[in-house]
């Protein structure tokens, strides 16, 4: 056995000086992200932090001491003991000139522009220009409203021809569905020969886009960014949970933007989510019904209460249905009111969509919450075993979550024959309709909750907009529910569920109110791809 010295292992950081100030950054940073360590912002168009580097604006060079040529920050790796400058009049007299001469054929329309607000093009005028333009020769004009696609509309007029798009096609959805053609001035941005701008994953190019050149067909014209407030949440199209930001106004959800998670979906989401919005607006139960005629909250749980007596007398013939569609408290909330009543337990998913799953962020599982529902309820039984207790007369009574409740026709029959049906739900859709009392409940953008997502990842979101009518959260339903049978389930706030739910469910024991976490015991199976 060798008693050589062990060479010491090579440095993981590096040290340089960036207008003044050390900053110690991971080596094989770029200058662009070392100098925001040290609140030096450089600007920048064609660079995004999830895409490679093309280096073609050359709106982020600064000066290197000992390189005798300006270098774009964003390509330019630090060094040991390098020496950056981005205030020295050559760095900034050469990015000023360069954004005069993107603006010398752009349009200023801001205006009309659906960008205006968050257009990172204004952003860097007023910031480092805001003068008057000396052009003043005719523009060139580029073709306007060019549908690329099935989302995306083009004004190749407002293009700075940055290729971010180009990338996000290449790079994230993997499809090459977007070039370059001409050249000069008369270069633009266009689809590549037989094909259109309809992958998966295509509305990244309008988030992406610095300026108003894509946008999307969805929220195009719909009003300006600055109105709308953002409140982060969980997409739920599928158990991936893509982190994205609630865009709303006056009570309603306008559109839904990634949130930046590196652990989940980086800076991505897929166009479905992006979609899952308008469900809200759709079909909604605004109000409690008995017997399908609208209720006040204190006759309808009354009702419930008084139907269920007899039914509760034989526990054995209750059943209470989860869902993997509703949040780990709501679940959580109702599977406690069934152990109170020593009811049967059951869980209902929408089935899975092999055809969506990609190997990036969409999968085959579109539940949110199948993982958080398989660690709040191990042993309950699945569809199959509800609808034969439900066919067979063994069960008498049903209470479940939510609208997703796939049955045969047959079963939906024989639900209607039951001697109580109670539906928590925030549609009025399916099975909700075949209940004889039916409980609003809120949606996911109107409740503060969590859900588990396929890597076990327990995600918050947070209440956006109001309930509509007389909705309220899923476990405040539940505990107006157990009130009114005499169960001893009771909670105020959302953080009451959060703090009985992680003591009673091992893997989320000690989970602080708020934090993300990733519990090792709860990998699901069902994860990527």
């Amino acid at each position: 056995m060798s008693t050589d010295p062990q060479p010491p292992a090579p440095p993981t950081t590096v040290t340089l000086t960036i207008d003044g100030k050390s900053a110690t950054v991971p080596k094989g940073t770029n200058v662009l992200e070392a100098a925001k360590t040290v609140g030096v912002e450089i600007s920048a168009f064609c660079y995004h932090p999830g895409l490679s580097i093309a280096a073609c604006c050359r709106q982020c060079l600064v000066a290197v001491e000992k390189n005798p040529k300006l270098q774009p920050s964003c390509q330019q790796i630090v060094g040991d003991g390098m020496v950056v400058h981005t205030t020295d009049a050559q760095s900034t007299a050469a990015r000023k000139q360069m954004l005069e001469f993107t603006l010398v054929n752009h349009p200023i329309d801001c205006p009309i522009c659906d960008k205006a607000g968050e257009c990172t093009l204004q952003k860097h005028y007023f910031e480092h220009d805001n003068a008057a333009s000396r052009i003043d020769t005719p523009k060139v004009e580029k073709p306007k409203v060019v549908d690329l696609g099935p989302h995306i509309v083009l004004d190749a007029e407002r293009c700075i021809l940055c290729t971010r798009c180009i990338r996000v096609c290449d790079e994230v959805a993997g499809q090459h569905q977007l070039e370059m053609k001409q050249r000069g001035d008369h270069e633009e941005i266009t689809t590549a020969p037989g094909q259109k701008l309809d992958n998966p994953y295509s509305l990244n190019t309008v988030d992406v886009c610095p300026v108003g050149a894509l946008t999307s067909k969805d929220f195009r014209f719909t009003m300006r960014a600055w109105e709308l407030d953002a409140t982060p949440s969980v997409c739920q199209g599928c158990a991936t949970g893509c982190n994205v930001e609630l865009h709303h106004k006056n009570d309603r959800v306008w559109r839904l933007v990634p949130r930046h998670n590196p652990a989940v979906n980086g800076h991505w989401m897929c166009d479905e989510g992006r979609f899952t919005y308008h469900d809200l607006r759709e079909q909604r139960l605004a109000v409690a019904t008995v017997g399908g005629l609208p209720a006040s909250w204190d006759k309808a749980v009354k009702a419930a209460a008084d139907k269920l007596a007899t039914p509760l007398k034989d526990a054995g013939s209750v059943a209470v249905v989860l869902s993997a569609q509703a949040s780990n408290e709501d679940n959580y909330a109702l599977a406690k009111l069934a152990a109170a009543w020593k009811a049967k337990l059951f869980v209902t998913a929408r089935p899975d969509r092999g055809d969506r799953a990609d190997g990036k962020l969409r999968v085959a599982d579109v539940n949110p919450n199948r993982a958080g529902v398989a660690a709040i309820a191990a042993d309950a039984g699945d569809l199959a075993a509800l609808e034969a207790g439900v066919n067979t007369g063994a069960l008498r009574a049903v209470v479940f979550l939510g609208h997703d409740l796939p049955v045969s026709e047959t079963a939906l029959r024989r639900l209607r024959e039951l001697d109580c049906v109670v539906a928590l739900a925030t549609h009025e859709r399916g099975p909700v309709k075949a209940a004889g009392i039916a409980l609003p409940i809120a949606a996911w953008t109107e409740t503060h909750g969590s859900v588990t997502n396929a890597d076990g990842r327990i995600q918050r979101m947070h209440a956006a907009v109001a309930a509509p009518g007389q909705a309220v959260p899923g476990w405040e339903a539940v505990a107006r529910l157990a009130q009114a049978t005499s169960a001893k389930v009771a909670w105020t706030t959302a953080r009451d569920v959060w703090k009985d739910m992680t003591a009673a469910v091992k893997p989320w024991a000690g989970t602080p109110w708020g934090r993300e976490v990733r519990p090792l015991a709860l990998r699901f199976a069902g994860s990527r791809g």
